[in-house]
């Protein structure tokens, strides 16, 4: 029987899920409760909301890979129970943490997966022409996927996950972990797989900008929708709340805490040398100038996250601060003297040259963001500055030790925060931090003292009994940077902070990095997310090993030829891709 093409793709009506715990139903946890969503055929719809707002467990649910407990749930009019086998047939899901085997080549992958999908071996030069082509992974088949960066890593993943040529499509954080560039390429790929394939796409992404570009978009908080509808039509409210207040002689970190502080202000972001607000409803215009400390405010276009914000705010009333107030204690000393500086720094490894010719400096009280595509050479400088890898050439001093003849000493003076959870897993959160007190010689009362400090500042009252590896990752975050500051350190080494947590986490982990700066503290950062380059007092934007930019974030606007209310995402996409036009280099 021919299927009714009215039928959408997926179709849920008051979906609930229930994880039961059978030792204790008192802790039964809820993740959906009654929701309604609909993906049509050929729509591409995103799934958006702070960790643990149910997306992971939603999609899951369309797979077949969880059971719902009550509702209605159909996948192109088939019930997600009964016809799981039929479903699994004409869907594809890529999860936040997709399988590809890191010992086999891209066409080996490709291959592996063609297999498991059952793809006839005389379609499959056709296919791989097409998924390659689309890619880019063409002039690349033999090399193998652990030697490949995570943006092309994303790309081999999801041509695996279109081998069979879905009709759903499934997609769990694609682009975490990828910088702007290739996350607009893989985009590309996206919309042109909707458009010619006639697919449908459900989308999660912490990348508000990235569901901007969907048909529809969900916005979920802890299982239940909170808002529905084009991205228009949920920003279409906020178009008179939205405004820029200029610095007026003071910093970015200055005005935030101003904004922080205005009752008529809902959200503040840093913005070139001023403020975004999203201002309350209703609020009027020269009561939140003069609370801001402006003679006026300047109206600015709403985004996404303005609306995501403001309904994330309502539900939860979410906290400014992780734990208690902690008085900042100014710390800086003489701030005109570097602590770290890089002077024509080289690094080879073999023939390749992964940084070439770099130098900057760090004083005290900075923010220093160091920014680039995947293998740009930015994770590369930051080992070199942690002291885990020595440089090929040039001067690198971190706190006055050279790290050509000291860095054990220069490690001391250090705070390093992974990317990845890098913790004792197995281990309680007071374990951890004792370890790590102990490790820069801690011990007793100072001991006793420093994790009283960090444990407040970050909220962990109450956990440190509980074992690492079952935090979340927001708590995880918090841990890595408690850890990382019991011994008070001088300088912070910060790689991706905030990864893999949510736009209202991440808003409090930078107003805490703030407040560590104005203590005095040099702080040196990687983030793919670029609205946080806008926190840092200065960036320097580096591509395959050469740097690029270099200024405040007003400055390398103005050097991409935008405006300091352009956001940094459109100057980081126009400076790097000037450069590989220049320099003659294919994306790849």
């Amino acid at each position: 029987m021919a299927e009714n093409n009215n039928v959408p793709a997926v179709f849920a009506k008051s979906l609930k899920k229930v994880f039961v715990n059978k030792k204790n139903p008192a802790l039964d946890s809820i993740a959906l409760n009654g929701i309604d969503l609909t993906v049509p055929k050929g729509g591409l719809v995103a799934l958006v909301g702070p960790d643990g707002a149910g997306k992971t467990t939603f999609m899951r649910l369309v797979c077949g890979l969880l059971t719902p407990t009550s509702g209605e749930l159909e996948v192109f009019g088939m019930n997600t129970v009964t016809d799981s086998e039929a479903i699994q047939e004409r869907i594809a899901y890529m999860p936040q943490r997709f399988g590809l085997y890191q010992d086999l080549s891209i066409k080996e992958n490709m291959d592996l997966f063609a297999n498991l999908q059952g793809v006839p071996e005389d379609e499959r030069k056709e296919k791989y022409d097409q998924l390659f082509a689309m890619t880019g992974l063409a002039p690349f088949t033999d090399r193998l996927a652990g030697r490949l960066s995570g943006g092309m890593k994303q790309k081999l993943a999801l041509a695996c996950a279109l081998i069979h040529d879905p009709d759903l499509l499934i997609l769990d954080e694609p682009t975490a972990g990828v910088d702007p560039v290739s996350r607009q390429e893989l985009w590309k790929i996206l919309k042109t797989a909707v458009a010619q394939k006639g697919m449908s796409v459900l989308v999660s992404t912490a990348y508000l900008e990235e569901a901007a570009m969907c048909h529809d978009v969900y916005i979920i908080n802890k299982g239940v929708i909170l808002a529905k509808g084009t991205p228009e039509m949920l920003t279409e409210p906020y178009k008179d709340r939205v405004y820029f207040a200029q610095s007026e002689g003071r910093t970015a970190r200055q005005m935030l805490d101003a904004a922080s502080q205005a009752s008529l202000v809902l959200d503040s972001t840093p913005s070139g040398d001023g403020v975004r607000v999203l201002l309350s409803k209703d609020a009027d215009l020269k009561e939140a100038a003069k609370e801001l400390g402006v003679p006026s405010l300047s109206p600015l276009p709403p985004r996404l996250e303005d609306a995501f914000m403001s309904l994330l705010i309502a539900a939860d009333k979410p906290q400014k601060d992780f734990g208690e107030n902690v008085e900042v204690r100014n710390t800086k000393g003489d701030d005109s003297k570097p602590v770290i500086v890089v002077e024509n720094l080289v690094k080879k490894f073999g023939d390749f040259t992964a940084v070439d010719d770099t130098s900057f400096s760090v004083t005290r009280g900075e923010i220093f963001g160091l920014l680039g595509p995947n293998g740009a050479g930015k994770t590369t400088t930051f080992r070199i500055l942690c002291g885990l890898i020595p440089a090929t050439s040039g001067k690198v001093e971190v706190a006055g030790y050279d790290l050509r003849t000291a860095r054990a000493s220069a490690r001391r003076t250090v705070g390093y925060v992974a990317q990845f959870f890098s913790l004792y897993s197995i281990f309680s959160v007071g374990f951890n931090l004792k370890f790590y007190g102990g490790a820069y010689g801690l011990f007793g009362d100072k001991l006793k003292t420093a994790m009283d400090a960090v444990v407040r500042r970050f909220g962990l009252t109450g956990l440190l009994g509980k074992k690492a590896g079952g935090l979340n990752d927001g708590y995880k975050k918090r841990l890595s940077m408690a850890a990382a500051l019991m011994h008070d350190p001088g300088i912070l080494f910060l790689d991706e902070p905030t990864s893999s947590i949510d736009p209202l986490a991440r808003r409090v982990f930078w107003r805490s990095i703030n407040k560590l700066a104005d203590e005095g503290k040099a702080i040196i950062v990687t983030t793919h997310f670029m609205e946080e380059a806008e926190y840092c007092t200065r960036i320097a934007i580096q591509d395959r090993g050469h740097m690029l930019a270099i200024g405040s974030p007003k400055e390398v606007k103005e050097a991409a030829g935008l405006p300091e209310t352009a956001s940094m995402n459109e100057a980081f996409i126009k400076i790097v891709r000037a450069y590989g036009k220049k320099a003659g280099i294919a994306d790849d």
